[in-house]
């Protein structure tokens, strides 16, 4: 059985491809649309699942989308009737009228009479999808499975239970309390208005000091059994409505909170404004808050599934600061996250909720690695440098192909320990929000300044954001403190004390680092270039970010070698071949590029 599992008509829509219980292909429309948190309708993504696995729309046996219009209707019905928040109702009709017309939208993409489709569509309520795209793809048999994220299908938290290719939900809480919603209203505070800049809050919560803690906590109320309740009073989402477009493109939200907010916390900032120490305090102080709500659910969910082991999803299991710290603060020791945990994995989780519900087979497969994206061939990237041969000569960069991998990736990692900033293309696309040494740019942590040289000459970012590492899954105890593997970049952890000199570029003003871990088995290449460094160094690890300018992460060689031209990276190197800039001596001054090369 085949089973295309489709998130549309939201932030960050996808695609996800399950063959015979195995995941085949997993992709998000940004990638393709270069927008960020494309939504819509994922015409592309759809295509380039079936291009990967070879198949004709005509071969697909379920189309499974992660909405479902008629979940929770009497509730919503209810709210409806008591509030009336105008703004929402109309948003929200348009967005369902999408929802109900999917079947027609996915014939007319892929081509399919409309009546087949139909017969072959299942709609699968948002948060049992984001349970399923954790529990059926994780190693464990049977665990508790808990979501917590914004809004979707009017739930914004839920866990349970799976066992073997079974999941329970044994508890919602409903619209409008939500912690997506809580830590959403303070990032728009903060000036941050666009749609999934929650993570910049969390970068720079480590700046300030908690001071705000007791006005932030009179936010939420927490409950008995792990419930919570938002003091809506702080909150427009519920009662005017926010604006919200998820329609073609780039995604939108308007502001979710009151003029109650400003008077607890003082003036909002505007986004063009300065970060002062004010402003480092509350963020500080929002996330000591998130998390001790996150912890009261995911204790409760702990305690009573009487499990040691958890499956994590939603928007808030994105939070990787809050994720090293589940170990320590609830009772579960063993924790699953797969890496678009995000509204992204629900088109996953869609696609496995309707296999397993349809055949009823036990689980087989174990997402083990974050590769499930479009990949490459030699020939493919030389034809592109082919092309841009005359945008390559006015780069001042030169051009080269290796017979000899082991050669290539030990003179990288030799220009790596110089100093020298490196684009690395290689193998299949990231699936989620996190470059995973598919699509990044590399650098050595030991430079203290690398963070700044990156930020001015490449990545033209906000200062307070942290580079992430690269760690062979081998020294992991030698350089971080009660960390376990992660292959998927999704948890933070103290560095340790003695090591956080020696690699201070991936050290976070706290002391911490978003850690990924690296094995030979799941990405070979990776790994070896890691260790070559380790052998130029003694240090195992590389300083690991996206590739990409404020923009999506790079999916073709054209974008890569575009974002390389524009930059001022020194070496790229896609496969086997590499173009390298001249040295800093003979180049053009520091600063943003001005003018961007035509290699598309």
């Amino acid at each position: 059985m085949i089973v295309l599992g489709l998130n549309a008509y939201h932030g960050d829509v996808s695609a996800a491809l399950v063959c015979d219980g195995r995941l085949v292909a997993a992709v998000e429309e940004e990638r393709f649309r270069r927008i960020k948190h494309c939504a819509g309708f994922p015409h592309r993504a759809i295509a380039e699942c079936l291009r990967i696995a070879g198949l004709d729309a005509a071969d697909v046996d379920l189309f499974a989308v992660s909405r479902d219009p008629r979940a929770h209707l009497w509730r919503k019905a209810l709210f409806l009737a008591r509030h009336r928040p105008s703004q929402t109702i109309g948003d929200r009709a348009r967005n369902i009228v999408g929802i109900k017309a999917l079947p027609g939208t996915i014939a007319e993409s892929v081509g399919l009479d409309r009546d087949a489709v139909r017969s072959r569509t299942r709609f699968i309520e948002h948060h049992p999808s984001h349970l399923a795209s954790a529990a059926f793809v994780s190693p464990f048999d049977q665990a508790a499975v808990c979501a917590i994220d914004g809004f979707g299908d009017f739930t914004s938290t839920s866990w349970g239970r799976v066992a073997g290719s079974t999941l329970h939900v044994d508890h919602r809480i409903f619209f409008p309390h939500s912690l997506g919603l809580l830590y959403l209203a303070l990032t728009q505070y903060l000036g941050f208005p666009k749609y999934g800049d929650e993570f910049k809050v969390m970068g720079l919560a480590p700046y300030g000091e908690p001071q705000y803690v007791q006005e932030i906590r009179s936010l939420v109320r927490l409950g008995r059994e792990g419930t919570f309740e938002l003091d809506l009073s702080y909150f427009s989402h519920w009662s005017t409505g926010v604006q919200m477009t998820w329609d073609d493109g780039e995604p939108t939200i308007g502001p979710v909170f009151t003029p109650k907010l400003e008077q607890l916390l003082g003036p909002a900032r505007r986004p063009d404004e300065p970060i002062d120490a004010r402003r480092e305090a509350i963020a500080a102080s929002l996330q000591v808050v998130f998390e001790e709500a996150a912890m009261h659910v995911l204790d409760h969910v702990c305690k009573a599934t009487r499990s040691t082991r958890l499956c994590f999803a939603g928007g808030c299991a994105m939070n990787s600061v809050a994720n090293g710290k589940i170990r320590e603060r609830t009772g579960f020791q063993e924790v699953y996250i797969q890496p678009a945990a995000g509204d992204n994995g629900t088109a996953l989780g869609a696609a496995f909720h309707a296999w397993h519900h349809a055949t009823r087979r036990p689980r087989d497969f174990v997402m083990e690695h974050g590769y499930w994206g479009p990949d490459f061939i030699d020939w493919e990237i030389a034809a592109v440098l082919d092309r841009a041969r005359q945008a390559i000569d006015q780069g001042e960069c030169t051009r080269r192909a290796w017979s000899d991998t082991a050669a290539l990736d030990a003179w990288v990692a030799g220009q790596i320990a110089a100093g020298r900033i490196v684009g690395w293309f290689q193998g299949r696309m990231e699936w989620g929000a996190r470059a995973l040494g598919n699509r990044s740019i590399l650098a050595d942590p030991r430079r203290a300044d690398m963070r700044d040289i990156i930020n001015t000459r490449i990545k033209f970012r906000e200062r307070f954001r942290p580079f992430a590492p690269s760690i062979l899954v081998e020294a992991l105890g030698d350089y971080f403190v009660g960390a376990v593997p992660d292959p998927f970049m999704l948890q933070v952890y103290p560095v340790r004390p003695d090591k956080r000199a020696v690699v201070p570029a991936i050290t976070h003003v706290d002391g911490s680092g978003r850690l990924q871990t690296v094995s030979r088995r799941s990405n070979p290449r990776y790994w070896n270039l890691i260790k070559a460094f380790e052998g130029i160094t003694g240090v195992p690890m590389l300083l690991n970010t996206s590739f990409n300018e404020n923009e999506p992460i790079v999916l073709r060689p054209e974008e890569a070698l575009d974002c390389f031209l524009r930059t001022h990276m020194d070496v790229l190197v896609m496969g086997n071949h590499v173009v390298e800039r001249a040295p800093v001596a003979e180049r053009t001054p520091v600063g943003r590029a001005t003018t961007q090369a035509s290699v598309m």
